[in-house]
């Protein structure tokens, strides 16, 4: 049976066919395993035989061993690659930012006078930005000088508070491009705490004509100890700019208006109210050598100057040569008559000064 079943499988039963499956008759060693036969490689009748397969190319993979493909895009060149490394830097200074709403009402009429006189006289003009920076320079110079510190690792890796001498003040300027791009400058008023206003006003200019011109020099560009940095120009009411390394403070001044509740209140109603225009400040530091009360104290000072204390308006206006008392800062104060007969009586004693001149 064992024959009949080599001979053909399929004639003994299902019950044998599994017996002599691994079934081994005495004295016949074990076969050697040997792979299963491949499929017959002869094609049917009708059929051309398979075409025989290519060699596997030598060449190496373009899509294994091609780098990454860059995105399309424009190189960055001049000083737009310069801003890109400073703010790159700018990661490795941790800080932090006060922030200062200031009554802007001194600051904008006290201007309105100095630019007054100028008009009639030699000509020219101060912007806001002209009084604050001088402001942020004698706050530091003359109160708080911790600000005008920077830090500093040593070359065995220790960490070193450096100590500055002079304020060196860099103006943030925001240039448009022809194409319409913007671009920034960092342009620095060297010494600005030897100055006065006068002096510190005519390096400002100088400064802002050579960059509109293209024409500042790499010297122009060293020595800033402190930046001011004014987005408030297109309207921003506050900012946390970034701080480069070798600097202890960059100061953000926000737009000068009235707070938003009152964007549409009516100018009668503002004048009746007595309500100021306001100006956001920021301080954003370097938090290893300068702590928060330091940095709140500093930009409390700033306010104090900006609302005249310690002679600052009339620094101001002694040194551009205006002839006249600054305006002073004093709380409105309405009488027990309340106040539609506080503003009869205010109009009264205008009408008698005006007669008196």
């Amino acid at each position: 049976m064992f024959e009949q079943y080599q001979a053909d499988p399929g004639s003994v039963s299902e019950t044998w066919r599994d017996f002599f499956a691994d079934y081994r008759p005495p004295g016949r060693p074990a076969p050697v395993a040997t792979p299963a036969t491949p499929p017959s490689t002869t094609a049917p009748v009708g059929t051309a035989p398979p075409a025989p397969t290519a060699p596997p190319s030598t060449a190496p993979s373009t899509s294994s061993t091609a780098g990454p493909v860059d995105e399309p895009g424009d190189p960055i060149r001049g000083v737009g690659a310069r801003i890109v490394s400073n703010m790159e830097a700018s990661l490795e200074v941790p800080t932090a930012t006060s922030f200062r709403e200031v009554p802007a009402k001194l600051l904008e009429i006290n201007r309105s006078v100095i630019n007054g006189y100028l008009g009639r006289t030699r000509g020219g003009k101060v912007s806001f930005t002209h009084i604050i920076g001088y402001a942020l320079v004698r706050a530091i110079a003359d109160h708080v000088p911790v600000m005008n510190n920077h830090f500093v690792e040593g070359s065995d890796g220790t960490p070193r508070l450096v100590r500055r001498e002079h304020v060196g003040l860099g103006l943030a300027v925001d240039m448009e491009k022809s194409d319409g791009s913007r671009s920034l400058v960092v342009p620095v008023i060297k010494d600005a705490d030897t100055m006065d206003f006068a002096g510190f006003s005519a390096v400002y200019d100088e400064l802002i004509r050579k960059a509109k011109t293209n024409k500042l020099t790499v010297d122009d560009f060293q020595g800033a100890t402190i930046t001011l940095t004014n987005p408030g120009t297109i309207g921003t009411e506050r900012s946390v700019p970034r701080l480069m390394p070798g600097q202890g403070t960059i100061v953000g001044a926000g737009a000068l208006g009235f707070p938003a509740a009152y964007a549409g209140a009516d100018p009668r109603t503002l004048a009746e109210l007595g309500m100021s225009k306001v100006l956001t400040l920021s301080s954003t530091y370097d938090h290893r050598i300068i702590q928060g009360a330091e940095s709140g104290l500093f930009l409390k000072k700033v306010e104090e100057l900006l609302l005249g204390e310690d002679g600052f308006y009339d620094d101001l206006f002694r040194s551009m040569g205006v002839p006249y008392e600054a305006v002073r800062w004093r709380q409105d104060a309405v009488g027990d008559e309340g106040r539609e007969t506080a503003q009869v009586v205010k109009q009264m004693q205008v009408s008698t000064l005006i007669n008196m001149y």
